[in-house]
């Protein structure tokens, strides 16, 4: 019976010695990335939000208890909306205006995450590889962020991170019976290695909107009782639209309208001056709030918009004394 046993240790050994000096497993890893979606956003606000890689590598091939290790490095380019740079990345309309965002890699938007070299963010990864091979998983959060800007423009803005704009470049090392040392990077050292994509899209709605910021009021001055020639006089008021916004800027009728003829009012008094509001400086335009017919009409830009009234007392009329007045609204339909 000796002799049988020693026969029988000795090729456990001998297979033992054999899968030491096989060739080890192959790791591949594969990344997935949800769209970093801003929502609605509005002129001078800033707006954060976040998306997520989510990675899993396999590892399949050793025969005996084991512990894969992956280094990776994750690159996000300029994606390819117009104009976009790694440093100024911006989302763009299908008319190509533009919104400017940035991705970075920490919670207090500081590190811009970029595809260099010196900006990679580097995710390292231990698991267990039992005898019918294993895997582990990881993630990586994108800190996005849309900064106070004016100018917006109306409409869904979008830039498409895909092909060359999103790499994970991993370098993987493994080893039978133990922990191997962690590859000398994510794109040399270790057993093995690749690069994978994570295509994602940033996007964000620019919803129409308009802001009256400043109406003056307008005052035509003191008047002798016999008014014998027209008094005119101006005023002005400013609003803001988002970009590419139509809109159409109204005026009521005020309180004391007789027909379609504006009034100001002596106090409580049944005494009324006559006046009336235009849309031009020869006065021949009047302003309404019939849209497209007396209405004044254009598009946002953006930015502050100023718009002049025209005001006349018509001559002649013959007035008590005393302080005249009305109440007019204005509108703007976008």
């Amino acid at each position: 019976m000796k002799p049988s046993k020693s026969i029988l240790l000795g090729l456990i050994f001998s297979g033992l010695l054999s899968l030491a000096n096989s060739t080890l497993a192959t790791t591949n890893c594969n990344a997935s990335a949800s769209d970093l979606v801003f929502g609605n956003i509005s002129m001078g606000a800033t707006q954060n939000n976040t998306a997520t890689v989510n990675i899993e590598c396999n590892t399949f091939g050793l025969s005996l208890l084991a512990t894969a290790r992956v280094r990776m490095c994750l690159n996000i380019d300029a994606g390819v909306a117009t104009n976009s740079t790694v440093n100024a990345r911006t989302m763009s309309t299908a008319s190509l205006e533009q919104v400017q965002f940035q991705i970075y890699r920490d919670a207090g938007r500081y590190q811009t995450w970029s595809n260099t070299v010196a900006s990679d963010v580097d995710i390292d990864l231990q698991y267990s590889v039992p005898v019918l091979g294993g895997s582990g998983t990881t993630s990586a959060i994108l800190y996005g962020q849309i900064p106070a800007q004016l100018a917006l423009a109306t409409g869904n803005h979008q830039n498409s991170f895909v092909g060359a704009h999103t790499r994970l470049d991993y370098r993987y090392a493994e080893r039978l019976l133990g922990t191997p040392s962690w590859p000398t990077s994510c794109t040399s050292g270790g057993n093995g290695g690749g690069s994978i994509t994570f295509p994602f899209n940033a996007n964000a709605t620019v919803p129409a909107s308009c802001v009256i910021d400043v109406v003056n009021n307008l005052n035509f001055g003191s008047t002798p009782g016999l008014i014998s020639s027209n008094q005119d006089q101006t005023t002005n008021f400013s609003f803001t639209c988002t970009k590419t916004t139509p809109w159409k800027v109204s005026l009521d009728d005020g309180l004391h309208a007789v027909g379609a003829t504006r009034h100001m009012r002596l106090g409580t008094t049944e005494n009324y001056v006559e006046y009336e509001l235009y849309r031009d400086s020869g006065r021949t335009l009047r302003w309404g709030n019939t849209p497209d017919v007396d209405t004044v009409n254009n598009a946002g830009t953006g930015s502050s918009q100023n718009l002049t009234i025209y005001g006349r007392v018509p001559a002649p009329q013959s007035l008590p004394s005393g302080s005249y007045s009305d109440t007019v609204t204005v509108t703007i339909t976008y």
